[in-house]
């Protein structure tokens, strides 16, 4: 018993911690007893490094790091490794690449050697600096031009070169493999309007290892030529931080910028690092013996990248992928070392590459065959599947089915006035009043429901020109003076017209999003008869092998793309394809080529040969994740058809878009947004990530606009795309927790048919149907407050939607924008 004054511990009372007696170390082995933990030690031991061990080993990294640089800058333009490819670019109208080239060519001690068929690229050999290079410009036809965009954007000036229609692809092929890029600027305004929309496009493609040089300017005085430098060096420092601008007036000055070029550090592009490429050097084109028009093309290139194998296909940038047969090895045309011609005396001076009359008997004396194809081996050119439709299992139907069947046939049997002697088979396709409509199964339904106000604007403009037009036999013939005759200018309002419709969607896509108005002419359970509600778009599951299109079965699609991606990676760092070496200079036997791959060479255009990982000539559905370009305003539509630039390829298709989230379902977006990061969705061959991508849109006179850029996000065709509609209505009258709604249904069968789905108003309160009211579509509904009267009442409907089998890997080139003397200024627009 406790006394009746003795003291009670509280709930408050202080609890110490225990003891920890019996866990220390050695205890627990004591208990142990010698036993051994179930769990499996790792194969790599790893152990606790001393602070000396921690630094000797940081110290090895970097000289590893160290060493693998200076042998990349050593290996590159060597004797053993391919020439340093250089590629001029002037960024302004102003500026010319022939004084450059000039200076270049005049060389202490170096030999120039011209690039077979192309007039204006040649080769350069330093034997005291031990070094090649290969200096590069566009060009159009046989005349030479310099490599500024003045065609692609409005805002170029009239004076100085304007680009060539295709130079925009040169430029852009050129880059990609390319070792440096020379950018000659203006000494006082650096670059103009169209170098900045060339820097956007390099920049979003990948930016290779870059210099910038700046010619004249020695007719400025010294002082204001110290201010026109300063005042460069501080404009160029937003795109180029902590860039070195090259003055280029002199062969001292020359000589300091090809130092400058083979000794700085080298910028890997992933896309580019990872497959074997190569630019032409020469090019031959041979007949097959079916058609002239297709036949072997015979390219030779230094080996760039990675090893090339004969195997593997090659993919012709901007013409598509081909099979090898056979890789050669001709003499290296621009070697450092090169052999002595027999019957000749060895000469200490290189121009003997110049003055050998035998050459080119004596290189195709010389070809070697390398590596032929091995049919068992090699990948195949099969990019799609080719469905079977009697692949499905199909089971004999049951006696209850087959009697099911025939009470529903007796069940929809229609009653129809027919004239006489109409057989049964004529009359099951007349149609009642109003049946035509109901039984669309197009995909494209919604989209045309949508576009139901550009429609009505196009016919509009018909109606109105069928009305204009007299009869032919009231007309006659009269002279209309030059000047009346203004068609162009109509077409121009014309597109106008269209533009500003666009606009007009693209803003009420923003202040309503996805609300579309209910039929009056269609039931609405018909009108959305493949629409189905959720419960939460987030949580709520969606099957994503279900109702999928036809095109679906001929597309692949990987087990686990992440996991194959990786083995592919890990086999190209362990080198372990056989095949000609990075630095070789090979002959490709390119199989069944058309004959215009030739006819491009010939004017002029580069020939960039990507060799391809395998999968990659392969159709899957891509996901591109983008950034709208701020120096493009115009409305974007989904399913508009795009200009694709992919890492090595080029292609058009008409993609979609969508939110980019990381939920398992993604909302279509109609428009591409400018204010927010947008995955584009598209059918077309597979590419290994990293890849960068610009999206261009070809205009009604054949301009390419820039209108996005990004990566590849994915290879992904389970990845899900919902269209979302929403049908609104008004509360008709009010109470506590119910409210009568009218204007989302108009009978009352489209009320009990989406009585499941449920309600939401935008000042955020939910419900649910309880009952039709009367037969116009009114409906009693119930939510967890009391509306108000300013209040709308909103149900989500959502579909699966799909992309459009429009992929094309034929892309026309750019149309130049050309502008006469007499024409008008044209505003200049500013990016960031």
């Amino acid at each position: 018993m406790v006394a009746a004054g003795a003291h009670r511990p509280g709930p408050l009372k202080q609890q110490n911690k225990a003891h920890k007696g019996g866990k220390h170390s050695g205890s627990s082995q004591r208990r142990a007893g010698g036993r051994v933990s179930v769990k499996a030690q790792p194969r790599r031991r790893l152990r606790d490094l001393s602070r000396v061990d921690r630094r000797h080993q940081a110290l090895q990294l970097r000289r590893q790091r160290k060493e693998a640089v200076l042998a990349e800058k050593r290996s590159l333009g060597s004797r053993d490794g391919p020439p340093h490819l250089v590629v001029l670019l002037p960024l302004h109208s102003g500026t010319a690449a022939h004084n450059t080239l000039h200076l270049l060519q005049s060389q202490d001690s170096a030999v120039v050697r011209a690039a077979e068929g192309r007039a204006g690229d040649f080769a350069l050999l330093c034997p005291r600096l031990k070094q090649r290079w290969r200096f590069v410009t566009a060009q159009a036809g046989e005349k030479t031009v310099d490599v500024f965009l003045g065609a692609c954007t409005p805002g170029s000036p009239s004076n100085g070169v304007f680009l060539p229609a295709g130079d925009l692809h040169t430029v852009l092929d050129l880059a990609k493999v390319a070792d440096s890029l020379l950018f000659i600027l203006d000494p006082t305004d650096g670059w103009d309007s169209a170098g900045e929309y060339c820097l956007s496009c390099l920049f979003a493609q990948g930016l290779p290892t870059y210099a910038l040089a700046v010619p004249g300017g020695t007719d400025l005085p010294p002082k204001k030529r110290i201010d026109a430098r300063k005042k460069l060096a501080k404009a160029i420092e937003k795109r180029f931080p902590e860039a070195k601008l090259f003055p280029l007036n002199t062969e001292q000055e020359s000589s300091l910028l090809l130092r400058h070029l083979a000794t700085q550090k080298q910028r890997h592009l992933a896309f580019r690092d990872r497959r074997p490429h190569l630019l032409a050097y020469a090019a031959e084109f041979v007949p097959g013996q079916e058609s002239d028009l297709v036949g072997t093309l015979k390219v030779s290139g230094f080996v760039r990248g990675q090893t090339l194998s004969v195997n593997s296909l090659v993919h012709i940038v901007g013409h598509g992928d081909f099979q090898i047969s056979q890789v050669d090895a001709p003499p290296d045309p621009i070697s450092l070392n090169p052999r002595v011609v027999k019957g000749q005396k060895r000469s200490q001076d290189m121009e003997i590459q110049d003055d050998s009359a035998n050459g080119v008997d004596e290189m195709e004396e010389d070809i070697k065959v390398l590596m032929k194809a091995d049919p068992k081996k090699q990948e195949s050119l099969q990019s799609e599947v080719v469905p079977d439709p009697m692949e499905g299992e199909q089971t004999w139907p049951t006696e209850e089915e087959l009697q099911e069947a025939e009470a529903s046939l007796k069940a929809n049997r229609r009653v129809v006035k027919v004239p006489k002697g109409t057989s049964k088979y004529q009359a099951a396709w007349i149609l009642d009043d109003g049946e035509d409509g109901s039984e669309r199964d197009d995909d494209d339904e919604d989209d045309d429901f949508d576009d139901m106000m550009e429609e009505a604007v196009s016919q509009e403009g018909e109606s109105s020109e069928e009305e204009g037009e007299p009869a032919e036999e009231d007309c006659e013939t009269m002279t209309i003076p030059e000047s009346l005759r203004d068609d162009q200018y109509d077409e121009k309002v014309k597109e106008d017209e269209q533009m500003l419709e666009r606009y007009k969607q693209e803003r009420m896509d923003e202040m309503f999003p996805d609300e579309v108005d209910t039929p009056r002419d269609v039931p609405a359970r018909v009108r959305f008869q493949k629409y189905r509600g959720l419960k939460s778009f987030r949580t709520s599951p969606w099957d994503p092998k279900e109702n999928l299109p036809r095109d679906y079965a001929r597309i692949f699609q990987f087990q686990d793309f992440s996991r194959t991606r990786k083995n592919l990676f890990r086999q190209i760092e362990k080198k372990e394809t056989e095949g000609a070496l990075v630095g070789w200079y090979i002959t490709v036997h390119v199989c069944s080529v058309p004959v215009s791959v030739m006819e491009s060479f010939k004017e002029g255009k580069p020939l960039v040969l990507f060799s391809l990982l395998p999968h990659e000539q392969k159709m899957s559905v891509l996901n591109f994740l983008v950034h709208r370009h701020p120096s493009n305003s115009e409305p974007v539509k989904a399913k508009e058809e795009l200009i694709f630039h992919c890492g090595f390829r080029r292609f058009r298709a008409s993609p979609l878009f969508s939110q980019h989230t990381s939920a398992d379902k993604h909302k279509l977006e109609r428009f591409l947004r400018p204010d927010a990061a947008v995955v584009v969705t598209v059918y077309a061959p597979i590419t290994f990530p990293p890849a960068s991508v610009l999206l261009f849109k070809q205009r009604s006179n054949g301009m390419h606009d820039l209108i996005a850029t990004g990566s590849l996000l994915s290879v992904d065709p389970d990845r899900i795309v919902i269209k979302r509609l929403v049908l609104s209505g008004h509360p008709f009258k009010i109470f506590t927790k119910t409210a009568v709604v009218r204007y989302m249904f108009f009978n009352r069968e489209d009320v009990m048919w989406f009585k499941p789905v449920e309600l939401r108003t935008k000042w955020g309160r939910r419900g649910h149907i309880k009952e039709p009211l009367g037969t116009h579509g009114h409906m009693k509904c119930h939510f967890d407050g009391q509306l108000k009267s300013q209040d709308t009442v909103l149900l989500n409907l959502y579909k699966r939607v799909f992309p459009k089998w429009t992929y094309d890997p034929h892309v026309p080139d750019p149309v130049p924008w050309v502008r006469s003397e007499s024409a008008p200024p044209v505003q200049e627009v500013e990016m960031d």
